[in-house]
């Protein structure tokens, strides 16, 4: 591939924020087309963001013969179906996250593409923003020595309409039959993904989950333990029923001689580093379009100039220790 030429799935809000726009940003390559189930707003968007096709009908999308790569950014109910489709139709996927509602659907969507030999990509963009990179840097140059241990802490306050929850509720979100679970599927699959990238694959996991406060059909407050390949243990504690005053978005990484302490998701918060020399802190803001670094590794690696840090087989594995966590 030279001309890498996206077909998006699915323009919604991620698109609007995150991702679509930087697929027009990025050298060799393009948005041409675009598809959502309402064909005005898949007509608005194509006409707000100059793309020059849009779809209401994905077949539509993903058979046009001017895209040739596929980006799925539907909710996590679907991921498994365009991704085979999208196989089946010979075009390499990028696909949201979490990448499906369990791993043995993720594992599927790795077969499928495998089958068809194309490249799957999954959107954990934290693995290519600088601010985690510097966090790796620190953690690789022994900055706080030996890593020993690292914390998890996500409390955040229920949504406004968590709290009028009815089964016409509209956030696909905490509806599992879309999401794969609550705000724990949306969030800490990030989370989970990201430790994996920093500190090496996770071993054994034991976790607990509960629906403590019943406002919809998935766990609202959750722990888990879990050991490392190399022998560094972590925790982890999500709670989504909390006040708001006593929000909490950290992650800790403790060594032998210090500690590096990062926000997952505040991306205005610095990354922290406490040694014996002081504290230093660095501050590196996300970008305008926070998928833009993943992307230019994706496009990069179709055009064989490079490797994408995230694909179907790291993204499965969030999967993995979600359903172990949550089983």
């Amino acid at each position: 591939m030279n001309q890498i030429k996206w077909g998006i799935i699915g323009c919604g809000d991620v698109c609007e924020v995150k991702s679509g726009p930087a697929f027009q940003k990025i050298e060799h390559s393009e948005l041409v087309a675009v598809m959502r189930r309402n064909g005005d707003k898949a007509a608005d968007y194509a006409k707000r963001h100059n793309v020059p096709t849009w779809f209401s009908d994905a077949d539509e999308l993903l058979h046009h013969p001017e895209v040739n790569a596929i980006y799925i950014a539907t909710p996590p109910g679907s991921h498994a179906l365009y991704t085979q489709k999208a196989a089946e139709a010979g075009k390499p996927v990028y696909v949201e996250k979490p990448m499906g509602l369990s791993y043995t659907e993720c594992k599927a969507m790795i077969d499928a593409c495998e089958k068809a030999g194309v490249p799957l990509f999954v959107a954990y963009y934290r693995r290519a923003l600088p601010y985690f990179l510097k966090v790796k840097e620190l953690i690789d140059t022994g900055a706080v020595g030996t890593i020993t241990s690292m914390q998890i802490n996500l409390i955040q306050p229920p949504k406004p309409d968590d709290l009028k929850y009815s089964s016409a509720h509209n956030n696909w979100r905490t509806k599992p039959e879309i999401s794969g679970g609550g705000y724990f599927h949306d969030l800490a699959s990030h989370q989970l993904d990201l430790v994996e990238f920093l500190l090496g694959e996770i071993e054994n996991i034991e976790g607990h989950s509960i629906n403590k406060m019943g406002w919809y059909n998935a766990p609202d407050v959750l722990s888990a333990s879990f050991k490392f390949t190399n022998d560094i243990l972590g925790t982890g504690l999500w709670n989504f029923t909390a006040h708001p005053d006593e929000k909490e978005d950290e992650v800790i990484i403790t060594g032998r001689k210090g500690s590096i302490q990062v926000s997952c998701f505040d991306g205005n918060a610095p990354v922290t580093l406490k040694t014996d020399h002081g504290t230093e802190t660095f501050d590196l803001p996300y970008p305008q379009y926070v998928q833009q670094p993943l992307i230019q590794t994706i496009v990069n690696s179709l055009r064989g100039e490079g490797e994408c840090p995230s694909t179907g087989r790291t993204g499965a594995r969030a999967n993995l220790l979600m359903d172990e966590i949550t089983s």
